[in-house]
């Protein structure tokens, strides 16, 4: 009986087809209105989620990895479930792309945005495709990430957008789990043994400079700013360097001072498509099965 309730679960929705992101579900925003606002230019609208949608997808690509790899079984769990909650965002701000570009098919152009395209039509940051080299490096890099993301969501809950104010006010509740947990592991590792100190200390040296590129404000993300749509990144910056120094304190580990903000778009910007050979390899594997099988449905 249990195995026929969990197969109806999975099999109930009206066109029987699966995706990778799974299909059939209610959508959570529904009722939440589609249209652009008159004075937003849709083409800018829609590549500002897709910045926030590709971190999203990448940045939970690289937790999937850890997931029998992790410390202890409930890290794997919780690690998953991040990068689920992650991989939701990825959902939400994909498909709002598609509708400020145009799309009639959320679920076609959910499919094309996440397993169609190049690497170089990616616009997420550099930061989020980065491997990790241990566990100290993957917990200082989530909290780096979710850090900056949760002060932009915060304040993209009054987007005079509304489908992205309410993906935003979603997200909130979220990362701020997902800040909380790495937090806490920061400073287990940071406060913990000489080891896992030296090891802690050593991924925020390597990290924390590298994070100019999360606070450069592309030209997209200046022009919707001034509409009240998108968040300018250098707002940000204040609120992360408090919450770096608050759990480098805690986790007794040097303050390193983040890097300066580097251009958001030319040589060398994620934002502009430009990426390292590791976002290749996450394509590779991501996009594997959609393109060996398209059209493809489960």
């Amino acid at each position: 009986m249990a195995f026929d309730d969990a197969y109806s679960a999975l099999t109930d929705h009206d066109d029987d087809a699966r995706w990778a992101y799974g299909t059939g579900f209610s959508d959570p925003l529904a009722s939440v209105p589609s249209s652009v606002p008159a004075d937003v230019d849709g083409a800018d609208l829609s590549l500002y989620c897709l910045m926030l949608g590709d971190d999203a997808l990448i940045l939970s690509h690289r937790l999937q990895e850890w997931v029998t790899r992790a410390p202890e079984l409930e890290d794997e769990l919780a690690l998953a479930n991040i990068a689920l909650d992650l991989l939701g965002q990825a959902r939400l701000l994909l498909s709002r792309a598609g509708v400020a570009s145009g799309a009639s098919s959320l679920a076609a152009v959910e499919d094309v945005l996440a397993f169609g395209r190049d690497a170089a039509e990616f616009r997420n940051v550099r930061l989020a495709e980065r491997s990790d080299a241990d566990f100290a490096c993957l917990v200082g890099r989530l909290l780096v990430m979710v850090t900056w993301r949760l002060a932009a969501f915060d304040r993209l809950a009054s987007s005079r957008d509304p489908m992205l104010a309410a993906i935003a006010a979603k997200g909130v509740k979220e990362l701020t789990y997902h800040r909380d947990y790495a937090a806490q592991w920061v400073v287990r590792l940071g406060d913990g043994t000489a080891l896992s100190h030296s090891r802690m200390a050593a991924a925020m040296a390597e990290l924390l400079p590298l994070t100019g590129e999360l606070f450069a404000t592309h030209p997209v993300e200046a022009r919707l700013a001034v509409a009240g749509v998108a968040v300018e990144p250098v707002s940000l910056r204040a609120e992360f360097d408090g919450v770096m120094a608050q759990v480098l304190e805690a986790a007794t580990l040097d303050p390193v001072l983040p890097g300066p903000p580097v251009a958001a778009s030319g040589e060398g910007a994620g934002r502009d498509g430009v990426h390292g050979p590791e976002l290749d390899e996450i394509l590779r594997e991501m996009q594997s099965v959609a393109r060996a099988v398209p059209g493809g449905v489960w």
